[in-house]
């Protein structure tokens, strides 16, 4: 049986490239040959937009509506990035479903989508054919702490907690932090922070110096090492459809080896989600 890794990108302050750390961990387990699926859960669905999807009769929406492997197969399509990457899209409608006080099925009617995606039973099958099985699963959350940013985290084993180097990316941190406590505490132990990413990072930036520093101070160790940089490249690879591992420029090099290593870090906590009786630890 595959090893099935799922991971919630969320940020509770907005604006601070949530969409593109996913996109960009996205391309680097395409190019490595990860099979994954994004899940847009964020209702403006810019990753969609991103992955420059086709047409579908369903979305996310739809799928927290009736979370049926049938609804799923319309709302689940190949991304235009080429194969190895799939996109359960995203829409203005799933806003609907971002109650700031979820009932417990409410929070977890995006595992049991996921369950029936990873998990296929053959007597649910769709005219036969099953779901090719995934490697990686990423959630892309909304910036806000409703229910559907908690149904993600309900639903995955590791959160990767994004922000930037501003004066409020310390509250930010420590609210989305504080958020994943919670979800352990409520229902969903083997979640881990898999660490705290600092994007939009611009080289010998006073301010961004001191706020990076003061991240450290507090979260330690969940910090870390590899700094997203601000880069114009990024946003010429979103605008044109593209993954940044594509992007053939030197800034998008610099941006594509953050996102290697990412990767690599993920793909290593797997060890904790196949070995259960391990006692969890953050690194």
């Amino acid at each position: 049986m595959i090893a099935v890794q799922v991971v919630a990108t969320l940020s509770l302050k907005g604006g601070v490239g949530k969409t593109t750390v996913a996109l960009g961990l996205a391309g680097a387990a395409q190019q490595h040959g990860v099979r994954t699926l994004l899940v847009d859960l964020d209702p403006q669905a810019n990753a969609t937009i991103a992955l420059d999807v086709g047409q579908t009769t369903a979305t996310v929406a739809d799928v927290l509506d009736e979370p049926r492997r049938a609804v799923l197969r319309r709302a689940i399509v190949p991304s235009g990035w080429g194969e190895g990457l799939d996109v359960l899209v995203g829409a203005e409608q799933t806003e609907r479903h971002n109650h700031p006080d979820p009932s417990g099925t409410q929070l977890g009617r995006l595992g049991r989508a996921l369950e029936r995606i990873l998990e296929p039973d053959d007597g649910d099958l769709v005219g036969g054919v099953s779901f090719e099985p995934y490697r990686l699963v990423l959630i892309d959350c909304p910036p806000s702490l409703g229910q559907l940013t908690r149904g993600a985290l309900a639903a995955a084993d590791r959160a990767l907690l994004v922000t930037d180097p501003t004066m409020f990316a310390v509250s930010g941190v420590q609210r989305a932090f504080d958020a994943v406590h919670a979800e352990r505490q409520r229902g969903n132990p083997g979640l881990q922070p898999l660490g705290v990413l600092i994007n939009r990072v611009r080289p010998r930036n006073i301010e961004h110096e001191y706020r990076i520093n003061e991240l450290r101070e507090l979260f330690g160790p969940l910090v870390l090492n590899g700094l997203l940089p601000d880069r114009s490249a990024i946003q010429q690879a979103q605008g044109a459809c593209l993954p940044i591992q594509r992007w053939d420029t030197p800034g998008a090099r610099e941006v594509s080896a953050v996102f290697t290593t990412l990767l690599g870090r993920v793909l290593r906590s797997e060890r904790r989600v196949m070995e259960p009786a391990a006692p969890p630890a953050t690194r």
